[in-house]
């Protein structure tokens, strides 16, 4: 046996060497076939500007000049403990002007909802208009790229809602909606609660318009982005009545959205993605998790790439991470 060693060996080279073109031929009509229109990337900026400054920010920012990066979303303008006025606003709108790439912003609770003023009393009413001019003024993104956007303000009813907004890429339709950390600014305090209320009021029109819309152009799928914590999205109902017994003042200020997302994704033929800026535990990466086709990502602070293919169970993938 072993005398026949080499006869084997040569046998074997002759037979690489004989499909070696037909390898190369193969690789080359693979190269020359016309790439997939729908298949795109994006990135997801967690709540950066909290965890690390403005700084870690600012290099993200400029280092996101890609052509292939289709747009950024970007969770928050600053940290709670910077300051609310108008300095810093208008520093962080010059900061993501100067961004090569497409970006939106998703706002967080920092940005307005724990502003006070000189007196200590609260701001964030004032706050949040305040940001609505100097960053959703444009049907348009921010960035030296501009990608048009369609805004909730353009609704007559819904005029001050300019930072929901919805656009879309390939087959798929991506949309923000101002859900803040901190139990999305739901107030246990007697009275009315009229932010929450009224913002809840504009969110619920919101997602049905969306729906409507991912029905009406045939989309593939839906991606929302928000900040606060949309995890329990994925559980069923008996754990989400669970949750709500658990939550701050008995109330859970994102429960609504949840059961409304939870409907419509129920009577989406497509994939429905939800991505947040939820803290993560120590030391864990993002990662995407699905129930049928109801799918949640939280990215905590990190900055992360996500791939879109135009078809298949596999419409989202995790890419590289950023910084």
């Amino acid at each position: 046996m072993p005398a026949r060693r080499p006869f084997v060996l040569a046998a074997l080279l002759a037979a690489a060497v004989l499909t070696a073109p037909a390898l190369a031929r193969d690789r080359k009509k693979a190269a020359d076939l016309p790439k997939d229109p729908d298949a795109h990337i994006f990135a997801v900026v967690g709540h950066r500007a909290a965890e690390d400054g403005e700084d870690a920010l600012k290099d993200l920012l400029l280092e996101a000049k890609d052509e292939e990066l289709a747009f950024l979303v970007v969770t928050g303008i600053k940290g709670a403990a910077e300051a609310c006025g108008d300095r810093v606003y208008q520093k962080r709108r010059a900061l993501f002007d100067k961004a090569k790439r497409p970006v939106i912003l998703s706002l967080s609770g920092n940005d307005w909802t724990g502003c006070r003023n000189s007196a200590g009393r609260t701001s964030a009413i004032e706050r949040l208009n305040r940001l609505r001019e100097l960053f959703y003024g444009e049907p348009e993104s921010l960035g030296k790229d501009k990608l048009p956007l369609t805004r909730l303000s353009s609704s007559p009813r819904f005029r001050s809602y300019a930072e929901n907004a919805h656009w879309q890429v390939g087959k798929v339709l991506y949309a923000t909606i101002n859900l803040p950390a901190a139990n999305n600014h739901y107030l246990p305090a007697a009275g009315r609660n009229s932010e929450y209320e009224d913002r809840a009021v504009a969110n619920r029109f919101w997602l049905n318009r969306l729906f409507a819309i991912a029905k009406q152009d045939k989309v593939d799928a839906v991606v929302l982005f928000a900040e606060g914590n949309m995890q329990p999205l994925l559980q069923p109902a008996n754990g989400l009545r669970a949750l709500l017994q658990r939550a701050p003042a008995g109330h859970d200020g994102f429960a609504e959205t949840r059961r409304q997302v939870q409907l419509r994704a129920g009577t989406f033929k497509g994939r429905v993605l939800v991505i947040d800026s939820a803290g993560l535990p120590k030391d864990a990466r993002p990662a995407i998790e699905w129930r049928g086709n109801l799918g949640h990502l939280s990215v905590g602070a990190h900055a992360v790439e996500l791939r879109v293919a135009a078809k298949g169970e596999n419409v989202f993938s995790l890419g590289e991470a950023l910084r």
